[in-house]
């Protein structure tokens, strides 16, 4: 489960917990600036921020500052410096702010969530010095919800494009990241490994097959969405998406050719089809006589995967899910 699922299903049950966020960084970290981690008031952990030792650090002072109700930003030097509240050997400096979750933002992280989910373009502000604690979540539709914001009007457009969060005047502003969408075409054994790697590294993932004895939650108990309908009815609800993956991996040609045309047509980041070079010059050439451009058709990552020598379906789905995380370092 990721840190906000966490949080809206604790703030849902009557439970709180602390959120840690990576605010800043310098040098060689383990996770980039916005990487967070959930701990819940029973001591579960969600997310990850990329440090075991520096994980447990933070867990402790978590569960402190759940009871106290306020913030605390810690500053860790990995290079073998000791600063504020630890001493830790690796390389490079960390700053990570904790801050309790209670009832009193619940509404905010609901709509972080539905943002996420529903891909729209959000950020958070966070009071981060002085004993007020404000917190404000800003749509681009001019929605807020939350505390007052206290950035000028004419200032907020800039925020929404960012990527990486920002300090300014005691405020810490996020960005909302909508989580990458995958839409698995095709519910056989691959498939049911790609969506579990996926899920791991934290893909949205949705689950397409004509069969309901094959798309359901059985065998997809972690994927976001399981569809069960022919692929040309789920094709047209799906989409189209700017931050979609398609991984085409359906039980025979004629499946995958009518899937493979009608994804193209949408402005996915990613369209990776499984099977061999014959199979994939023909349905090539069929598309191009109904006018497809060959240069799109070549964009196509198809044989699908990164060539680890994999043969079982574990293992190609292992190869798939690398070239999946690959095009996406690559688009952020």
């Amino acid at each position: 489960m990721e840190p906000f699922d966490a949080i809206n299903d604790y703030l849902m049950h009557g439970k709180q917990g602390a959120l840690a966020t990576i605010i800043s960084h310098v040098g060689a970290t383990p996770r980039d600036a916005g990487a967070k981690v959930f701990i819940g008031d029973d001591g579960k952990i969600f997310g990850s921020i990329g440090g075991g030792c520096m994980e447990a650090e933070i867990w402790r002072h978590a569960r402190s500052l759940i009871k106290s109700g306020t913030i605390k930003i810690l500053h860790y030097s990995l290079s073998g410096t000791q600063v504020e509240d630890e001493g830790m050997i690796c390389g490079g400096n960390i700053d990570i702010l904790i801050e309790p979750v209670t009832g009193n933002h619940k509404e905010i992280y609901a709509g972080v969530l539905r943002c996420i989910s529903e891909s729209k373009q959000a950020f958070m502000v966070t009071s981060i010095s002085g004993l007020s604690r404000s917190k404000s979540l800003i749509l681009k539709n001019g929605e807020v919800i939350g505390d007052p914001v206290p950035i000028p009007s004419g200032e907020t457009g800039k925020y929404f494009s960012e990527k990486k969060p920002s300090l300014t005047d005691g405020f810490l502003i996020e960005p909302v990241i909508s989580s990458p969408k995958l839409f698995i075409y095709g519910a056989g054994h691959i498939s049911q490994y790609i969506s579990r790697a996926a899920k791991m590294v934290d893909f949205h993932v949705t689950v397409i097959d004509d069969r309901a004895s094959f798309a359901n939650r059985e065998r997809f108990p972690e994927a976001d969405e399981v569809i069960p309908e022919d692929f040309r009815t789920a094709l047209g609800k799906t989409g189209p998406y700017c931050n979609g993956y398609a991984v085409i991996v359906t039980r025979g040609h004629k499946h995958d050719a009518l899937v493979l045309e009608e994804v193209l047509k949408k402005p996915l980041r990613y369209v990776g089809m499984i099977g061999s070079k014959r199979k994939v010059k023909i349905i090539y050439d069929n598309l191009e006589k109904k006018g497809f451009d060959r240069k799109l058709l070549k964009a196509v990552h198809a044989p699908i995967g990164i060539d680890i020598g994999a043969e079982t379906p574990q293992e190609i789905a292992m190869s798939i899910v690398a070239e999946l995380i690959k095009v996406r370092s690559h688009n952020t």
